[in-house]
């Protein structure tokens, strides 16, 4: 009777646990914004327009983060890309097939510039080194 109470128990304990695993792993929201994606107290300092997609940097006051947004929702997926890097540091960059962004990469640049760009499709683009942090 005692392996039965244990072997209840351990199955119980199972459950319980692949529940709370089920309940934490769910898929993020997508953001509804540029702004969205890298937090409410960020704000668009510079863009660029890849044709179907836009690239944004955005800034807050702190920390610049980069997203490329696609200018018409759309279930279909199309490769995205955002990036950027500071001086003298690797490139942060977020790329794959998405529907709606890729992004956001964010980087800490205060004393330094950022070079940034993104990816739509075959369409590319990068800027030059600017908006150096004080």
């Amino acid at each position: 009777m005692r392996r039965y109470n244990r072997a209840g128990v351990l199955a119980l304990t199972s459950a319980a646990a692949l529940a709370g695993s089920l309940l934490t792993s769910a898929p993020a929201q997508a953001a509804s914004s540029p702004i969205a994606a890298c937090g409410s107290s960020y704000h668009v300092i510079d863009k660029h327009s890849l044709g179907g997609a836009t690239v944004y940097l955005l800034y807050n006051g702190k920390t610049n983060c980069v997203v490329t947004w696609r200018n018409k929702p759309s279930s279909k997926r199309v490769y995205l890309k955002a990036l950027i890097h500071r001086e003298r540091q690797p490139w942060k960059v977020d790329g794959g097939n998405f529907t709606t962004y890729a992004g956001p990469v964010k980087i800490d640049a205060r004393g330094y510039c950022v070079q940034w760009g993104g990816d739509y499709g075959k369409k590319k683009w990068t800027s030059k080194f600017g908006h150096c942090g004080k």
